[in-house]
Parts: C-alpha cells; structure tokens; sequence
C-alpha cells in the first residue's frame, strides 16, 4: 500500500487568503488586527517559530507585537505582562510562547490570558469551554488536526480514533473536538499497555507524544489515517514527526508530513483566531 500524503499547504494558502481579504475589511474600518506574542525564553527553536509566526501574521495584514521578557523573567513579570496586554483595547489576542523558565507553567499563567483574547486556547476558562461544547478558541495545533482532516475529505462521525498523548495543548483538546464531531475516542499516553494493539485497532491515529519517529507500521492498521502533530528538531537543523513516515506509508491510506501537514494550518488558524477576536 502506497499512502496518500495529506499535506496542509493548500489548505494553509486558502486559509491565509480569506483571513487576508478579513483583515483588509477591518482596516478600511478602523481597527488593525493585533497579535501580541509573550516570549520568556532563550531557546533557539522557539525563536525561529515566533519570527516566522510575525512574518506570517504581516503578510496577510495583522500586526504582531514580540514581547521579550528574557529566559530569567520572573512568574509574576509574566503574569503581569500577559494582564496588560489583554487590558488593551488594541490588542486582539495574547499568546504565551514556550518554553517557560523553570517553575513557570503554562496552565498556571495562560489564567491571566482574557478568554476573548486566548487564540491560542491556553486559558483553562477557554479548555473548559471547550469541554463543555461551548464557544472558545480551541488549541490552534488541535484545531488544524480537524481542519486538515475536513480538507482531505475524512468524515469523523462514527470513525474509532486514538490519540496518542494526552497534553493539554494538543491530546486533550482534540479529543474533545474529535467527540464534537461524534468520532469515539480512545486517549493513550505513556502508561496505556499494549498501545499498538489499541491503535491498530483504530481508523484515525493521532500522534502527539514528542518523540521522533516512534510510531511504525506495527501501530497501524491497514487503510489507517495517520495524523503526525509531532515536530521534534534533528541534528542537521530540520523536523521530523511522531510518525515513521518510511514505514507508516506501507501500512495506512493517508499520512499527513512532517514538516509541511499539521504545522502551517496551526499558524494560519492561529492568525484566523485574531483575526476573529478583532471582528468581535
């Protein structure tokens, strides 16, 4: 068998245009969609992701602001920031990037996020809503698991589908998404026994557990649809996923890239949440 790639780049292209046209409408009257991006970290791979997120964000007219707090920045500096900023009238969403310093933590300091303004769907007012089937933002990278699938033409209702890791920015909120749309869900992580025996058994594998290639045609059924949210830095400067592409390709009907699936519709779903948050 010689898997479909499910790749997000037109997707991510078409996403782009509309929230392009969206945004020039709002500025002809008065208001410039603004994304503000909280750093407080010196790692190198999220320094490349938030310039690349700013460039995004300016080529289809949103104003990105990078605040830097620098990797010593204190929790309550934080905080503090991630407050005045969704106090600003001017400002449409507020994202926290990580990594965090040690002893901050997202789930912690995403609370001083405003709900309107958590694009990024890291507030855990905006996961419960989430839960509960209510309005919010959800996770951009969760989110862009679903939009992808749509794309590609694969229906969820009834489909059995597992997910692999259960973080609450990506495993736990697709799950929820995934139940939206009336899949049954299945949530593995790091203590599930017999973790290829579950997947096998499933129509829809989702990978988010951050380790490079660990799932391989074993995990598999035959006519699978592999979804790779994984994006774990090599030696050489480059991404690899959660999935084998190599081997995984023998096995299911469809597996998205890596890099080039999943990872440009969360950027342009991230942009077309601001873009939202300014229009409301």
């Amino acid at each position: 068998m010689s898997a479909r790639v499910l790749s997000g780049k037109e997707l991510a292209a078409t996403i782009r245009s509309q929230i392009t046209e969206q945004a020039a409408v709002l500025r002809a009257a008065g208001t410039t969609p603004r994304l503000a991006v909280v750093t407080a970290t010196d790692d190198a791979s999220s320094a490349w992701y938030v310039s690349s997120l700013a460039r995004a964000a300016g080529n289809v007219g949103i104003s990105c602001d990078v605040v830097d707090l620098g990797a010593d920045a204190d929790i309550d500096t934080i905080r503090t920031e991630l407050g005045k900023l969704s106090a600003q009238e001017t400002v449409h969403g507020v994202i926290l990037q990580t990594p965090l310093p040690p002893g901050a933590t997202l789930a912690d300091l995403a609370t001083g996020i405003d709900p309107t303004k958590d694009v990024d769907g890291a507030n855990p007012l905006s996961l419960g809503r989430l839960a509960s089937g209510l309005p919010a933002y959800a996770p951009a990278t969760a989110e862009a698991v679903l939009a992808l699938l749509d794309h590609h033409g694969i229906d969820l209702a009834g489909q059995h589908v597992a997910v692999v890791g259960r973080s609450a920015v990506v495993g736990k909120p697709v799950a929820h998404l995934l139940l939206n749309r009336n899949a049954t869900v299945t949530i593995c992580h790091s203590r599930t026994r017999h973790l290829a025996a579950i997947t096998r058994a499933a129509d829809v594998l989702v990978a988010a557990i951050g380790k490079p290639k660990m799932i391989t045609a074993e995990y598999l059924r035959p006519g699978a649809i592999a979804v790779d949210v994984g994006t774990n830095p090599t030696e050489d400067g480059g991404l690899v996923g959660d999935i084998d592409p190599d081997t995984a390709r023998t096995q299911a009907a469809g597996v998205t890239p890596v890099p080039g699936g999943v990872g440009p519709v969360t950027t342009a779903l991230l942009l077309a949440h601001t873009v939202q948050a300014a229009a409301h």
